[in-house]
């Protein structure tokens, strides 16, 4: 079991690739992985100071408000391109800083036609980088982490970072199945509170052929109406010319 865990510890560290989410590769939890303590570095004092860690935070956190009506400021809203509006719920309470960068660039439409560049079937679809490469990120400093006790389950948005816990820039994943051997290890700063099925067909690849997009990201008290679907490609007709025409032509 620490073998287990300390290989966990290593894939979630040293072979990390910049800004991507530092989690498992494989498509579905095993036993281990969901019973892993949340180790950040690869050597055996790693599930002792995780332990003692969790154990010193004695901060209350507050439940998930699941009404898409309240607290308007705090909710953010994915419209995608499979023509579906995802509702998230920030929570400041849970990680201020992680949560004020995701309303900064959600106003500045920084998210609006970034794809999800990173979708493991099982596991989270990852999102907010402009090159759609995993390794971008913005112009704004990197945030120092703010891990906390709110578990990694089903519709966590959870903010994405290189091998350093204090590289966290604009990338974020939601996750489609618990996985709770990245608590403590990620910043949890949310959770999808409404359409949770649009995220589950989200296309799925690293990167997919034919990737899913944020038309438009909006804080909800901002009142943006959903954007217009962009309208779907029409064969042009084919003339008889055409029919005639040499191959190759």
């Amino acid at each position: 079991m620490l073998k287990t865990s300390l290989a966990i510890a290593a894939a979630l560290t040293i072979g990390a690739a910049p800004l991507a989410a530092q989690v498992a590769e494989d498509s579905a939890p095993t036993e281990s992985e969901a019973t892993a303590p949340a180790a950040t570095t690869p050597d055996g004092d790693a599930a002792d100071t995780a332990a003692s860690t969790e154990a010193e935070d004695t901060r209350t956190f507050s439940p998930v408000n699941f009404n898409v009506n309240e607290d308007l400021e705090n909710i953010l809203l994915l419209d995608l391109s499979n023509g579906q509006r995802v509702a998230i719920r920030l929570k400041p309470d849970w990680a201020p800083h992680h949560v004020e960068r995701i309303k900064t660039l959600t106003r500045q439409g920084f998210y609006d036609g970034v794809i999800f560049h990173r979708v493991i079937d099982g596991f989270m679809a990852q999102t907010g980088d402009p090159t759609g490469t995993g390794t971008g990120g913005s112009q704004l400093p990197d945030i120092a982490e703010e891990f906390n006790r709110m578990p990694h389950v089903r519709g966590t948005v959870s903010m994405a970072r290189a091998a350093s816990e204090d590289s966290a820039n604009s990338q974020f994943f939601i996750v489609f199945y618990p996985r709770l051997n990245l608590d403590n290890n990620y910043t949890n700063f949310g959770r999808v509170i409404s359409n949770m099925a649009a995220v589950d067909a989200i296309q799925r690849g690293e990167p997919p052929a034919n990737p899913t997009r944020v038309l438009q990201a909006s804080i909800a008290a901002d009142n943006k109406p959903v954007p217009a679907m962009p309208a779907p490609q029409v064969q042009q007709d084919i003339s008889i010319d055409d029919l005639n025409a040499p191959i190759g032509n």
